[in-house]
C-alpha cells in the first residue's frame, strides 16, 4: 500500500518562493520508496470563491462544479496534504483561500449533517503540512495566517497535533528562498519526516 501526498501550490505566482519549498517537501518525500505524490496548481485549477449559500449545509455536496469538485474526495483520500503559499498582506492569497473556503463543504458535514469526514480507522494516521513564506522579518508575519491553515486541516479530518510547519522570512523576491540557508535543508527534513511518521501510522 503506497502512502499518498496530495500538494497544493497556492500562489498566483508560478515557481516562486512557496511553490519552490514545496517542489523540495515533495521531492524529498518521493524519494522515499513506496510514496506517490501529486502537486495542484491552485491559480490553474479552476476553483471559484465560496458564494456563502450554505447549500452544502443541506446536502454536504457544493453546488459549485469547478476544478474543487473532484479535489474534496482526494483531500481526503491521501495520507499527507501539503499547503504551500506566501503571504499576502498578512494572510493567504486569494487562490490559496479560496482553497480553504471551499472547504467549507467538510465543517457541513461534520457539524451541521453529523457525517464522518474520514472513516474513523483514519482518525489520528493523516498529516497536514504547511509552507509558507513571506517577504518581511516581523516575528508575527505569518499570525494571521495559521488560523486559516489551521481550519482547513481540522475540517478535513487532520488533528492540530498532526499538523507541521515550514514558515520562512524574509524571501520577498522571486527565487530569494533558493539562496536562504538552512530552507532546503529544512524542507527535505520536513518531507522525509513526515514519510518516516506516515510509515510507523499505517504500518508499511
Amino acid at each position: 500500500m503506497p502512502i499518498t501526498v496530495l500538494g497544493f501550490a497556492g500562489s498566483p505566482r508560478r515557481h516562486g518562493n512557496s511553490e519552490t519549498l514545496l517542489d523540495w517537501v515533495l521531492e524529498a518525500m518521493a524519494s522515499e520508496p513506496g510514496v506517490e505524490h501529486e502537486k495542484v496548481v491552485v491559480v490553474d485549477a479552476e476553483i471559484k470563491p465560496c458564494r456563502g449559500c450554505n447549500a452544502c449545509e443541506r446536502t454536504g455536496d457544493c453546488v459549485q462544479k469547478d476544478g474543487m469538485t473532484t479535489l474534496y474526495e482526494r483531500i481526503l483520500a491521501v495520507d499527507c496534504v501539503v499547503l504551500a503559499a506566501p503571504i499576502y498582506c498578512m494572510g493567504l492569497p486569494a487562490q490559496a483561500k479560496a482553497l480553504v473556503d471551499r472547504a467549507q463543504v467538510y465543517r457541513s458535514r461534520k457539524y451541521v449533517l453529523g457525517w464522518p469526514v474520514i472513516p474513523e480507522e483514519r482518525r489520528g494516521q493523516r498529516l497536514g503540512l504547511f509552507l509558507g513564506t513571506a517577504g518581511q522579518d516581523w516575528d508575527h508575519v505569518f499570525e494571521a495566517a495559521l488560523p486559516s491553515v489551521k481550519c482547513f486541516y481540522h475540517v478535513a479530518g487532520v488533528r492540530e497535533r498532526d499538523m507541521r510547519y515550514l514558515l520562512v522570512r524574509s524571501v520577498d523576491e522571486s527565487g530569494a528562498v533558493r539562496r536562504h540557508p538552512t530552507a532546503k535543508e529544512e524542507a527535505r527534513e520536513l518531507g522525509l519526516g513526515a514519510v518516516a511518521t506516515l510509515r510507523e501510522r499505517l504500518g508499511i
